[in-house]
């Protein structure tokens, strides 16, 4: 199968020699959290952390990838391997040293024994879900689950995790109601986190940008086209969001300094740090 988006990270590629794995530039990798990165950038989100939720789980996010598709380790660790796990199907686990777990289920194979230690960026198996097939679990489609465990054992969104990390300043918007590129990159961060948005964190909104945005503002409104271009129906539902963050005045569409201030309150959450 094919491995969209992977082939342009050496960081992601490993080579699998009796049972070790050896990361291939994993030392370079741009690690929100030091010693950790998102691996599946470059892949769709078809189920939320909250979509996990609403059906009883206790959480996850599912990336849509082939089947085959290699898993690279989110962070350096010891590999447990443990097929056939309920629901989950075939689980890899790796135990970090700063005491948090990754998990990722429904693979179709693993690729190194339980007990190696792989570096960050190892690969650790390939993924699967096809309905039915071994490893699959409950899985109704290829896909990829992943999920944390935090030192105290609760299960983490690993999105949140790895956000937390950025470090990005706070946007002076919400003071000064001019918008600017640390708004846009808080914008993108949120995207990122929570409603797919795949691109760069840098500040610069493009078609993808405002697409996440259009999709993030269903919640607030917005009926028409994901079509990356903004109009005055895509503000009017930003203006409903920002009025729930102090934004008093008309739901008109039209983006005035009230209004950035509203959505950078917003923004300036430390959860989209």
């Amino acid at each position: 199968m094919t491995n969209h988006g992977l082939s342009r990270r050496t960081l992601l590629h490993g080579t699998v020699a009796a049972g070790v794995v050896t990361a291939v530039g994993a030392g370079s990798a741009q690690a929100a959290v030091p010693g950790f990165y998102h691996p599946f950038t470059g892949y769709p989100i078809t189920g939320t952390w909250q979509d996990h939720l609403d059906r009883g789980s206790l959480g996850g996010i599912d990336f849509g990838m082939a089947v085959g598709t290699r898993l690279p380790a989110a962070g350096g660790g010891v590999v447990t391997n443990i097929p056939n796990n309920g629901t989950g199907g075939h689980t890899v686990t790796i135990q970090h040293d700063n005491g948090y777990r990754t998990q990722y289920m429904h693979l179709s194979q693993f690729l190194v024994a339980t007990g190696t230690r792989v570096a960050m960026g190892g690969v650790v198996g390939l993924s699967g879900g096809a309905p039915g097939a071994p490893g699959s679990g409950s899985s109704t489609g290829p896909h990829l689950h992943w999920h944390m465990i935090d030192p105290s054992g609760t299960r983490i969104n690993p999105l949140t995790y790895l956000g937390s990390g950025t470090g990005l300043p706070k946007t002076s918007t919400e003071q000064d109601g001019v918008p600017g590129s640390i708004l846009w990159k808080r914008a993108q961060n949120w995207l990122r986190l929570e409603h797919g948005y795949t691109g760069p964190i840098d500040g610069v909104p493009g078609s993808n940008t405002y697409a996440a945005l259009q999709r993030a503002m269903r919640a607030y409104g917005y009926t028409g086209p994901i079509d990356g271009v903004p109009g005055s129906n895509t503000w009017a539902a930003v203006q409903r969001l920002a009025a729930r963050w102090g934004y008093t005045g008309p739901i008109d569409g039209v983006m005035g300094p009230n209004s950035w201030r509203g959505f950078a309150r917003f923004l300036n959450q430390d959860k989209y740090d």
